[in-house]
């Protein structure tokens, strides 16, 4: 597998907790809704400010009717991407919203329904670059991967009461999911936390770290901290 290649994928597939919310109604229903800021801003990370890094152009909006005289609004558009000083070609995503939808027996319009529709369409050509992949692909739902790719987070997450006797308590998800989010906020690359996995602690994924080691590297990344070659805070 070519890591270069899934650099952006990995470095984007992942939202934090605080962008998610729990759909509660309807056909998506315990599905996780993105925050589409939090998309623009990993956009913005990996290839800089809209407009300069990455843009999008609106090919296409229209309106289908639906059931009840209720009324469908689409957009189409390309999104853009610069990597090495040189475009990408287009990136399509079409996306959908209610431009007119029946509410307890009444029908309401919806000013902002074309709008809602294009942060869709780019929600949707995001996705191609992996942004937000974990989540579509069933994987994180916020607090925990779950599916068996992780498996020494699942195992702590599900059954905690298989922890061998006589071993260093694991961290938490929720330890985990907050040392996610602060090395994020922190500004701290996928690269440069491998660094200090490898160096410090001698393991290659957060989810072998120990509650101590956990807590630890929480407050150094609060810090910002690194580490030596000998695995030394600096």
């Amino acid at each position: 597998m070519n890591e270069e290649n899934l650099r952006i994928w990995n470095a984007v597939k992942q939202p934090p907790a605080s962008a998610l919310r729990q759909i509660q109604a309807g056909r998506l229903k315990n599905k996780s809704d993105i925050n589409p800021q939090w998309r623009y801003q990993a956009m913005t990370e990996q290839f800089g400010s809209c407009g300069f890094g990455w843009k999008f152009e609106i090919v296409r909006l229209w309106a289908e009717p639906g059931p009840d005289n209720q009324v469908f609004a689409f957009a189409q558009i390309n999104l853009y991407v610069k990597v090495n000083d040189q475009w990408s070609d287009p990136i399509p995503g079409i996306g959908g919203h209610m431009l007119a939808v029946m509410e307890k027996e009444r029908l309401h319009a919806n000013d902002e329904g074309y709008k809602m529709a294009i942060t869709d369409a780019l929600g949707t050509a995001m996705k191609l670059l992996g942004v937000a992949a974990d989540i579509y692909a069933g994987r994180w739902d916020g607090s925990k991967y779950i599916d068996e790719a992780t498996p020494a987070l699942k195992r702590q997450v599900d059954k905690p009461e298989a922890q061998a006797p006589g071993k260093p308590e694991l961290a938490s998800a929720h330890l985990l999911t907050k040392l996610n989010a602060d090395r994020k906020a922190m500004g701290y690359s996928d690269e440069a936390m491998k660094a200090i996995l490898q160096k410090r602690y001698k393991i290659t994924s957060s989810t072998q770290l120990t509650k101590k080691q956990a807590e630890e590297l929480i407050d150094a990344v609060s810090k910002g901290k690194g580490v030596d070659d000998k695995g030394a805070w600096i």
